[in-house]
């Protein structure tokens, strides 16, 4: 890697971010490692429009650590549903657990020290230490890795892991020497804002004349990673029973496929939900198709009033109560809507 490279791409994303990138997000100009900590969380695979009203409201609710440390994994579930990715709300709430329990409610200083709690990889470490602590560390998350590998022209396959490995050891000599928070937050901005994955805008970049991707005249073609996810496809019946305006929900078990929430009765056919409830009227209603990571469910949905004792085992729950309850976001919007 030339030096001019070393020592100019820092500089240029540091003076552009200072300039034109993003700096009134409610979770910048702090060096708070919980709020920093709880964006970077909200933030991973989810777009900053999304997360907004989310992280407003847990802030609200649990304005420190020790807050949402004392909270139960039922009361953190139900503020994140809807964003997604359940697992980073179940990671979330084990960490601040863990920082009240082993740290006495502060967040460890250094990135390798704060890769030793649940839920914190190496990137994420990484930003809370820049940020909030001024360690001179690299990040490399999912927009962060398109940028470099453009500029540097990286064809290395970043489904190896040995590839990924010398992208992080180039983006560790690409750190400038000051001003490592406003460069990592740089990174972040040109690559969600500028260097898109399908779409950059080359006239817009600041390091437009360093990148060897552009130069190639396709820099879309960077990163390079040919390891493919196969999507299959899934296909449920929920059965939505009331009584009396409350209604019978399940909680799923502590694994797999929103694991800890709260949805209707399922069952594999209809033939089973219907067997659920012998007798009962029940009223299809319209499908719906919920798309997740590595597959696409199929949701039907058969409601019935019940008025007779016998219905699937659940708990009851108030209509005006739901709302405390973590439900997927497809249920809910079901439930909003019917």
């Amino acid at each position: 890697m030339p030096e001019t490279l070393i020592d100019d791409f820092g500089q240029t994303v540091v003076a552009w971010q200072r300039r034109h990138g993003r700096n009134s997000l409610p979770w910048q100009n702090t060096r708070d490692p919980y709020r920093v900590w709880l964006s970077e969380i909200m933030l991973q695979q989810t777009q900053v429009t999304t997360v907004l009203g989310y992280y407003e409201r847990f802030l609200a609710r649990w304005p420190r650590v020790t807050d949402l440390a004392a909270a139960t994994l039922d009361e953190v579930l139900a503020q994140w549903a809807g964003l997604g990715y359940y697992s980073r709300a179940r990671n979330l709430h084990a960490c601040a657990r863990a920082v009240a329990a082993a740290h006495g409610g502060a967040f460890p200083q250094t990135a390798a020290q704060l890769q030793t709690l649940p839920g914190i990889g190496r990137s994420t470490a990484a930003a809370i230490a820049a940020f909030c602590f001024g360690e001179r560390v690299a990040i490399l998350d999912g927009n962060v890795k398109r940028v470099l590998s453009r500029v540097l022209a990286y064809d290395g396959d970043l489904a190896s892991s040995a590839a990924e490995k010398r992208l992080w050891d180039h983006a560790t000599a690409l750190l400038p020497l000051q001003d490592v928070d406003r460069y990592t937050q740089g990174l972040m901005d040109l690559g969600a804002t500028v260097c898109t994955a399908r779409s950059p805008d080359c006239l817009l970049c600041p390091v437009q004349p360093l990148c060897r991707g552009q130069q190639t005249g396709d820099p879309t073609r960077f990163p390079v990673k040919t390891k493919k996810l196969k999507r299959s496809r899934r296909e449920n019946w929920w059965l939505w029973l009331e009584r009396e305006g409350r209604v019978l929900l399940q909680q799923r078990s502590g694994t797999g496929v929103w694991a800890g929430l709260w949805t209707l009765p399922m069952y594999d056919d209809e033939a089973a939900a219907r067997a659920a409830v012998p007798g009962a009227a029940l009223e299809t209603l319209p499908r719906l198709q919920h798309a997740l990571t590595h597959f696409d469910w199929v949701l039907h949905t058969l409601r019935a009033p019940l008025t007779g004792e016998t219905s699937p085992e659940g708990t009851w729950v108030a209509r005006e109560k739901l709302a405390a309850y973590a439900l997927p976001a497809p249920l809910k919007k079901l439930m909003e809507e019917s």
